[in-house]
């Protein structure tokens, strides 16, 4: 057997049940660990595909950067309340479960669709597309065919990390020296 292959059979199982135990998770710190160990998982699967810079980004920016920001949210939300377990909408799982199956459909034909229903890419594929590497086929379609949705979804990623500390703060009362001594004293009392 290849190195790849014991690779990939030793992190296969590790990724999908980190991803079944991150959404099994009641503690919301729990499943963000969960989710960082997915990332790796995910990382050495593109280092195995040989993709070297997705790599990079994969633990730089998802394991990285957007864990940090997750875990940032969680704790400004504070994870000490409990939740109920009770569904406050009838029907709530069920109509989350039929969407569920509808995207992971609509999903599969979208894929099939743009692919193309043939089941081997053209002979210059790779050749075309990753014409003068990796790294640069990347920036050139991200930066030139999708820019204006990239920066839309940066912005809207520092709207809603903005959005998420305003929410988070509450307003704490402040207590001077003369509301202290007052409680004091009516304690003593």
């Amino acid at each position: 057997m290849d190195v790849d292959q014991i690779v990939f059979w030793v992190f296969a199982p590790i990724s999908v049940g980190s991803a079944i135990a991150m959404l099994l998770q009641r503690n919301a710190v729990h499943a963000a660990l969960f989710l960082v160990v997915n990332f790796f998982t995910i990382a050495v699967f593109y280092l195995v595909l040989g993709a070297s810079f997705l790599f990079a980004v994969q633990i730089i920016v998802y394991a990285g950067a957007i864990m940090v920001l997750f875990l940032f949210v969680i704790m400004l939300l504070g994870v000490d309340r409990e939740e109920s377990l009770l569904e406050r909408l009838k029907g709530q799982r069920v109509v989350a479960i039929a969407l569920g199956v509808g995207i992971a459909v609509e999903l599969i034909v979208a894929i099939r669709a743009g692919i193309g229903f043939a089941t081997k890419a053209p002979p210059d594929f790779d050749e075309v597309v990753n014409r003068g590497g990796n790294a640069a086929a990347i920036a050139r379609v991200l930066f030139r065919e999708y820019f204006f949705p990239f920066e839309v979804t940066s912005v809207l990623l520092i709207v809603a990390a903005i959005a998420v500390v305003v929410l988070a703060s509450r307003r704490r009362q402040v207590i001077t020296r003369a509301d202290a001594s007052r409680a004091n004293e009516r304690e003593a009392a």
